[in-house]
């Protein structure tokens, strides 16, 4: 990699991006876990510190969405439900949250009133304190409006941490809810499309879907299908735990209105950023129970058994279309719509 520069699609959930994090970030690092937690070469969706029965968990998260108000919610919401959501993967109940606010010379107080506003509403909804954080203003043009950073901390018993890595032959997928909302009702919204169709963000805070889920007892992995959607969540699961999934292209999500302008713009809905969805992994035992639990919370009524996990192919996802053939599902190069989170 000597020799290039950084390009948009090095940061965007992607092959690109796992080249770069592996070859050049983990490596620039001698110590790389503490208290005999998760750390950083796991590279799941957060880390932690095992301590005294109890294990607390950290993720911590930058958000740069264009534009910073979308259909559905704004950087705000965004900010804080991405990094709770992120620790609620890991089978973390959400406890705090510090933020970093950076914001360009100019921006009005009225949309930075508006943007904590929507901060505390999100936090609320999962009971979440806003402990701590950072504020800056930085000279005109230095900045795009506004980034915040997010660090979350959860705690879950000792030992009971849920990892990328834990799914096994036989386990059921279910997908929380439809894909690709996010990132279809923001493009339309950055580039104005006339679509005469209603496109509305997902984004939301999901523990207590998640919560309801591991009631059961049988989650094996979890992961929320952000930068690179279903597509890159899945194919992490599935390297990483050594077994293939198996989709039923009839029982994924998706609105006709995402399907029809993601048909209009190119783009594949499986790829497609989603921010208040999760891809649950389980038990085929209690696979039913667990779906049922998840459809009588909030954001999970719309829940399917959408796959299914498998000894053969391993590291590999595959799709059974429609018209009963199957297609490998790859992860993306990059996310196909730049800046969504």
């Amino acid at each position: 990699m000597t020799g290039e520069f950084l390009k948009l699609s090095h940061g965007a959930g992607g092959t690109l991006m796992d080249e770069v994090i592996k070859k050049m970030v983990i490596p620039a690092f001698s110590q790389r876990r503490a208290l005999d937690g998760v750390g950083i070469d796991e590279l799941d969706d957060g880390s932690s510190l095992k301590l005294d029965g109890h294990e607390i968990v950290t993720s911590m998260d930058g958000h740069t969405v264009s534009p910073i108000f979308f259909p559905g919610g704004d950087i705000g919401r965004l900010s804080i439900s991405g990094t709770t959501n992120d620790l609620a993967m890991m089978g973390a109940k959400p406890i705090a949250i510090l933020d970093s606010i950076m914001v360009e010379e100019g921006f009005s107080f009225a949309d930075l009133a508006r943007i904590t506003k929507s901060m505390e509403e999100a936090a609320g909804e999962v009971n979440v304190a806003i402990i701590g954080g950072d504020f800056k203003v930085m000279p005109k043009k230095s900045l795009d409006q506004i980034v915040i950073a997010t660090c979350g901390i959860g705690l879950t018993k000792k030992g009971a941490i849920i990892l990328d890595s834990g799914t096994k032959p036989g386990d059921k997928v279910i997908v929380t809810g439809s894909i690709g909302d996010h990132g279809i009702a923001l493009l339309a919204a950055r580039e104005q499309f006339r679509l005469d169709m209603d496109l509305q963000s997902d984004v939301a805070p999901i523990w207590e879907t998640v919560q309801a889920a591991l009631v059961e007892g049988g989650v094996t992995a979890m992961k929320d299908p952000t930068r690179g959607g279903l597509a890159s969540a899945l194919n992490d699961i599935a390297t990483k735990s050594a077994a293939s999934i198996w989709l039923d292209q009839d029982q994924v999500p998706v609105k006709e209105s995402v399907r029809s302008a993601s048909e209009m713009l190119g783009l594949d809905p499986y790829e497609i950023t989603c921010e208040g969805r999760a891809v649950i992994c389980v038990s085929e035992k209690v696979a039913e129970e667990t779906l049922d639990a998840i459809r009588g919370t909030r954001y999970g009524r719309e829940a399917t058994i959408s796959g299914e996990v498998k000894a053969e192919h391993p590291g590999y996802v595959l799709l059974k279309t429609k018209v009963g053939g199957t297609r490998v599902v790859e992860k993306p190069i990059g996310e196909p719509i730049p800046r969504v989170c």
